[in-house]
């Protein structure tokens, strides 16, 4: 009974050791695990370092000053990482920056400082004729943007934007895009003698008047020509240039255009393949009308006709035919040739496998092309289809907004709180 009192004491002395410590180390790791998360001024900061320094992101990337931006926005998220671990927003943004430096081959080592060298090789892209700023800008929270993507190839294949795959005819003059920002407009012809196949011999785009962004602006293409401008000679649109029009390098299957509209946040791309084009387009879903009352007939959004379809599983069996006015001639391109050889099956899928490497749809239009066409160059169609495909794919945008402020609530504030005191008193426990 007479040791209680020192005991009492003992114990008493330390308590207030814990305690002492226990507040000696939550302020000492408060700034750390409970500081406010900060990823907004992150996006602030990347949207008015890219929207200085002229151009789109897709165009701006092969400029020195995008990448610095880019890899100065990656640094300033991994300065939040803990006190955002839970915070949608900031995954968002980590993951879009991994999208965006592996679509721009931007380097992850080298500077980071924010400030902007001032450019005149570019005008200027204002906020309003610039698709994705504007989203990152003034979209709602937790809204996530979708690209989707169509192409059209080969005899021909078409892949929607509700990514269905489909083998057509389609032979003259049929609409693949028609609504209020653009128009496009595609015209196949028979390939050769005694077969069904046709391919697109010309590409007309209708770029309509935008917000003074651009003005309506008309490229045409056609297997003679593939130019380098818009029909009024001109190679961009508005004097913003959100509409613009390069050369673009890549596979080095047949030669390439693109075609960037910045104020839709759409690119295109027109290829000629041997005697033939192909189409590859990426769009901003918020932009289409993917409803089945849509007017018109558009092949990007709804497919082809139920009566222009083409089950590729019967093509053994399909009897030739004489194309266009049965007389083996093409309106366009003169007398049709005859196949230039016989391909059965097994050297078709031979010949494929030395360009692509999967058997997936592209691969299986290959062997298709082949055996109707007996046209190696013509089937390398499907190749090029492929690499639009991975230069244009359908992705989310997933940058929130960062004049959006987050909202919070008591009951995720006094969790996140008790969350902080929890991991301190293990810490404690542990040290003790």
């Amino acid at each position: 009974m007479g040791r209680s009192g020192p005991q009492i004491t003992a114990k008493r002395q330390l308590w207030d050791c814990v305690t002492l410590t226990m507040v000696f180390l939550w302020l000492l790791f408060r700034p750390a695990h409970c500081q406010q998360c900060r990823i907004q001024r992150c996006n602030t900061e990347y949207v008015a370092s890219t929207s200085t320094s002229g151009g789109l992101q897709e165009d701006v990337a092969l400029d020195v000053d995008y990448c610095i931006a880019l890899r100065a926005y990656a640094l300033c998220t991994r300065r939040q990482a803990r006190s955002c671990r839970g915070d949608l927003v900031y995954h968002s943004a980590v993951f879009r920056i991994k999208e965006l430096f592996s679509q721009y081959n931007c380097s992850s080592d080298g500077p980071t400082s924010s400030a902007k060298v001032p450019s005149t090789s570019r005008p200027a892209v204002s906020e309003l004729c610039n698709y994705e700023n504007r989203v990152l800008v003034s979209g709602s929270a937790g809204q996530q943007k979708k690209y989707a993507h169509c192409g059209l190839f080969g005899d021909p294949h078409l892949r929607t934007f509700r990514d269905e795959f489909q083998t057509c005819k389609v032979e003259g003059a049929w609409p693949l895009i028609d609504n209020r920002y653009l128009s496009v407009q595609v015209t196949n012809v028979p390939v050769v003698l005694g077969s069904s196949a046709t391919a697109t011999s010309k590409i007309t785009v209708i770029f309509k008047s935008y917000h003074g962004c651009t003005d309506q602006k008309v490229y045409q293409a056609t297997t003679e020509d593939l130019p380098l401008a818009f029909q009024d000679g001109t190679r961009s649109g508005g004097e913003s240039g959100s509409l613009t029009i390069v050369e673009r390098g890549g596979s080095g299957v047949g030669r390439q255009v693109k075609i960037q509209a910045r104020y839709i946040g759409t690119s295109i791309i027109v290829r000629r393949v041997g005697s033939y084009l192909t189409f590859a387009i990426r769009m901003p879903e918020d932009t289409l009308d993917f409803s089945e009352d849509n007017g018109g007939l558009q092949l990007c959004l709804h497919g082809c006709p139920r009566n222009e379809l083409i089950k590729e599983h019967m093509l053994g069996r399909q009897q030739p035919r004489l194309p266009g006015n049965g007389q083996g001639t093409n309106a366009e391109l003169g007398p049709l040739r005859p196949p230039h050889q016989v391909y059965t099956v097994e050297r078709a899928t031979a010949k494929c496998r030395e360009t692509l490497q999967v058997e997936d749809v592209y691969f299986q239009s290959c062997v298709f092309d082949l055996l109707t066409t007996g046209d190696p160059e013509f089937s390398m169609a499907a190749y090029g289809a492929l690499e639009d495909l991975k230069a244009l794919p359908p992705s989310k945008l997933k940058q929130n907004s960062p004049r959006t402020p987050r909202l919070y609530n008591k009951g995720l504030s006094h969790t996140h709180n008790s969350h902080c005191l929890l991991s301190l008193l293990l810490l404690i426990l542990l040290l003790l």
